[in-house]
């Protein structure tokens, strides 16, 4: 198969756990040939959808796992419908330039591309909002720019966390305990004084033993999660914000949590999915580019790029079989 990547810079990758990285590596051990393009090489031109792509070969990534883990070809414009599979890989921001890149890949899919994650259905499943959806799983939470609202949530719970709904990695989350300090200020600057909704949840104990990340491919968890356990008082477990990520098998919560929203999930489009899942209660579902592949590997041994890469090509053989007996 001729598999592209959208994705970062492939000079930013920190391949000893880039989970993109991962999946190619995989990809090329099966013979399929490699090619990668970021989001401002794709084009839409005379109702066709281009991208200026480069075909790569992994080499054995150096000891600063970045310009020296990949040879690429120069970069050809191609129409994204000649590759057999798109992997959208684009990490957030979450702007109005990754929403423009999602209608341009959804173009291309009229034009014959299999794209993956779906772009309508990452478009349409905000990693915050989407657990609306699934509220049997989740803790007491509120999305609001009220500051009335937010300050009685805080009154009702006593014990709280604060974040934005575009963020990632962490970024932008505050816990406000019973005494309110900063409570005025952190509400101010995350609605941007009532401009910007915001999501509220009451905080869960369980954090101090991880945020879990519970990784779904083709509607099917991954039997391991990662545990992302904060480290040196913070109240994040994310990875980029220090985290200590453990793997450990699902517990029977978990797999309840995983094995009912994942044929939801990969009916509406999504091939991999990434469950934030701490304690007993669902915080997130993220998927824009889930992360954690390399992690649970290397402390398992289970192989969750062949899981996603298997996953990848039978979705492409379903579909070419679905066209044949159109």
């Amino acid at each position: 198969m001729k598999i592209a990547f959208l994705a970062d810079p492939l000079a930013s990758f920190k391949t000893y756990k880039d989970s993109t990285y991962a999946m190619m590596a995989e990809a090329a051990k099966r013979g399929h040939a490699i090619y990668a393009f970021e989001q401002d090489d794709m084009a839409l031109d005379g109702g066709v959808v281009y991208a200026n792509v480069r075909q790569i070969t992994l080499t054995a990534p150096g000891p600063d796992h970045a310009h020296d883990w990949f040879r690429a070809e120069p970069a050809h414009e191609t129409p994204l419908s000649d590759f057999d599979a798109v992997i959208q890989r684009k990490d957030p921001p979450f702007d109005m330039e990754y929403i423009y890149g999602t209608y341009l890949l959804e173009l291309a899919e009229t034009q014959g591309a299999k794209v993956f994650n779906k772009p309508a259905a990452i478009r349409n499943h905000n990693e915050k909002l989407s657990i609306a959806q699934f509220s049997q799983f989740t803790a007491p939470t509120l999305v609001t720019s009220s500051e009335a609202r937010l300050r009685a949530f805080h009154a009702r719970y006593g014990d709280v966390i604060l974040k934005p709904l575009d963020g990632m990695g962490g970024a932008g989350v505050f816990r406000v305990t019973a005494e309110g300090m900063n409570l005025g200020s952190i509400i101010e600057s995350l609605t941007d004084n009532g401009r910007r909704t915001i999501m509220a949840q009451r905080y869960i104990p369980e954090i101090v033993n991880g945020d879990k990340r519970i990784l779904v491919i083709g509607g099917k968890p991954v039997p391991f999660s990662l545990a992302r356990i904060p480290q040196g008082g913070e109240v994040r477990g994310n990875l980029a914000a220090g985290g200590k990520g453990v793997a450990q098998p699902l517990t029977a919560r978990d797999l309840e949590i995983a094995e009912a929203l994942g044929p939801i999930l990969a009916s509406r489009g999504l091939l991999l999915v990434g469950l934030d899942v701490i304690g007993d209660y669902l915080t997130e579902v993220n998927v824009t580019s889930p992360t954690c592949f390399q992690e649970i590997t290397q402390q398992t041994g289970f192989g969750v790029a062949a899981m996603f890469i298997d996953a990848v090509e039978q979705a492409v053989q379903a579909a070419k079989q679905a066209v044949a007996q159109a």
